[in-house]
């Protein structure tokens, strides 16, 4: 099964796809995660992913930026297929420094900040800049200094992960994806991790960066964000694409039971 819905015919018309999903197939073993997904998400956008345990939202997250090999369909990122190069009719996964070069453009947070422990705030953000886009380091510690601000964390520059909580955590994890530039962004239950007080000022920031116009793919369980920010509301369930649309749509007026089912028992 596999569902593709513009935000509407205007926009459709208006915008340029910035991501495609075509008929993507995964599995793990005998288990198939992901059956024949296909999405657009159009550039500007926000696109909320939603589901159970299990549904695929993560491993199609993990699948874009090629932390995981597909088995079937393609994924194109600005226009570029992502993980594998074409030769005729057959597709060669690509080399790791090519995977690498495309992952720059493609900036990623976690469910569980994946900060380095050893290094500050400041020296895990300008890590990528230098190390990878061979930025001065002199411009990326400026460029550091500028995304703590943005994300409301200029004072906390010099602290060490463990002094931090959740939510400074992972604040500076989304500033240090933003060091590169990225031009689509994927966050991967941005929230779960944090104690609930917490969970706000990291929304805030993701509001924020959805104002700017960038380009993002969320999965998560907070509605509210959803219904608020989202462009794009996908509910998958057991590998598939049941439903989406616009937020309204999707959270009001769902079409399917299993839509129906899903929003009752997290509401």
């Amino acid at each position: 099964m596999s569902i593709t819905v513009p935000l509407d015919p205007a926009a459709a018309a208006a915008t340029r796809s910035l991501v495609e999903i075509r008929r993507v197939r995964k599995s793990f073993g005998a288990h198939q995660v992901l059956r024949d997904v296909s999405l657009a998400v159009p550039e500007g956008t926000v696109t909320v992913l939603l589901g159970p345990s299990g549904s695929g939202k993560s491993t199609l997250l993990r699948c874009i930026n090629h932390l995981e090999t597909i088995d079937g369909g393609r994924i194109i990122v600005d226009g570029e297929l992502i993980g594998y190069r074409q030769a005729g009719h057959n597709i060669h996964e690509m080399t790791p420094k090519q995977i690498a070069r495309q992952r720059r453009s493609i900036g990623m947070v976690f469910q569980r900040f994946n900060l380095f422990p050893h290094l500050t705030a400041l020296e895990n953000i300008i890590e990528a800049p230098i190390g990878v886009g061979g930025m001065p380091r002199a411009q990326a510690k400026a460029r550091a200094r500028e995304l703590l601000d943005r994300v409301g964390l200029a004072q906390f520059a010099g602290h060490y992960p463990a002094q931090l909580s959740g939510g400074q955590q992972q604040r500076v994890a989304i500033a240090r994806a933003l060091a590169m530039d990225p031009k689509l962004m994927l966050f991967d239950e941005p929230t779960s991790a944090l104690d609930p007080e917490l969970v706000g000022d990291v929304l805030d920031v993701m509001r924020e960066l959805a104002k700017e116009g960038m380009t993002m793919i969320v999965v998560t369980h907070e509605i509210g964000f959803a219904r608020g920010v989202a462009d794009q509301v996908v509910f998958m369930d057991g590998g598939v694409v049941v439903e989406a649309g616009r937020p309204e749509d999707v959270l009001d007026r769902p079409q399917r039971q299993r839509t129906r089912n899903f929003l009752e028992s997290v509401r």
